[in-house]
């Protein structure tokens, strides 16, 4: 199918896909609400197949790029699933210890794009770890609603405790030089912020991308430097933000953070046509830069 944009959409569409994502609309809604777009000869079926993750698109670093290894890792979980597992890529000829970026998935598990990402970080130099919090249910399914729906099986407290023990294998890591970062998108960006607050003595930088915010008492435990990612046409996410940043500046904690305009929720994913390139491509060099920086 040829890669639509979100120009391509009204941004009522996108919105409504958006409350669907995210469990604020049901399918049965979400299907009712996408036919007052179907005009033009575009049937429903249509309308939703070219709104939705298309993941031929996602891969930018391929499996067997020979600069990568990469290997599937279980891990202990005691205080979260028990048993978890996840995907762990890293440059082929590293030298020494590498810096460690702990890759958190979006609210369906590990699918091929945050896969991708996994690669992307091992590409660029780090020793990266995505775990799949639905490995407990057998594992992102294949396809994103019925990953959704597994997710939300999962108990939320648990989960976090799946990602603080990936976090803290990465920092005893034979491979890893004992500098963490972690990067993650909507779920996961939230994520970001909750594993700054919990584990402060872990979690050397953070780089969420459109996250939900912390408590702001909660702010004053984050030792960790923050790279804070926002679109601008997120209303939901962002408006967290003016509440975040005040705790942050109060507690003296080090942060940056874009707002990047005319951008939708989800602009780094490049499966949707909610993906806006140019805000993708400035915002990872960021982060690249800053995990850099930070973890060196």
């Amino acid at each position: 199918m040829e890669r639509k944009q979100a120009k391509d959409f009204d941004q009522k569409l996108l919105d409504l896909y958006d409350d669907y994502a995210h469990g604020r609309v049901n399918r049965r809604d979400f299907v009712r609400g996408v036919g007052a777009f179907a005009v033009g000869g575009m049937t429903v079926e249509g309308l939703i197949q070219a709104i939705s993750p298309n993941y031929a698109w996602a891969e930018q670093v391929k499996k067997d790029d020979p600069a990568i290894k990469t290997e599937t890792v279980q891990y202990k979980s005691p205080k979260g699933a028990g048993e978890m597992q996840g995907y762990m890529a890293w440059p082929a000829k590293a030298s020494g210890k590498l810096p460690a970026v702990l890759v958190v998935h979006e609210n369906r598990g590990l699918n091929p794009y945050v896969q991708d990402v996994v690669r992307r970080l091992g590409k660029a130099g780090f020793l990266a770890f995505g775990p799949d919090a639905l490995y407990p249910l057998g594992g992102y399914p294949g396809n994103d609603d019925e990953g959704r729906e597994m997710q939300r099986k999962r108990d939320s407290d648990e989960m976090i405790q799946d990602f603080i023990a990936a976090a803290k294998l990465l920092d005893i890591h034979k491979m890893s030089n004992g500098h963490v970062g972690v990067v993650g998108f909507c779920y996961g960006g939230g994520i970001c912020n909750t594993l700054a607050v919990e584990i402060p003595d872990v979690i050397d930088a953070a780089a969420p991308y459109y996250g939900r915010q912390p408590d702001p008492a909660d702010v004053s435990k984050i030792k960790a430097a923050l790279l804070i990612h926002y679109a601008a046409l997120d209303e939901r996410i962002n408006a967290g933000w003016p509440a975040y940043e005040e705790a942050l500046k109060q507690n003296d904690v080090e942060y940056e953070a874009f707002i990047y305009q005319d951008c939708n929720h989800g602009f780094h994913n490049d499966t949707t046509p909610r993906f806006d390139e140019e805000a993708a491509e400035l915002s990872w060099k960021r982060t690249i830069d800053f995990f850099k920086k930070e973890l060196a």
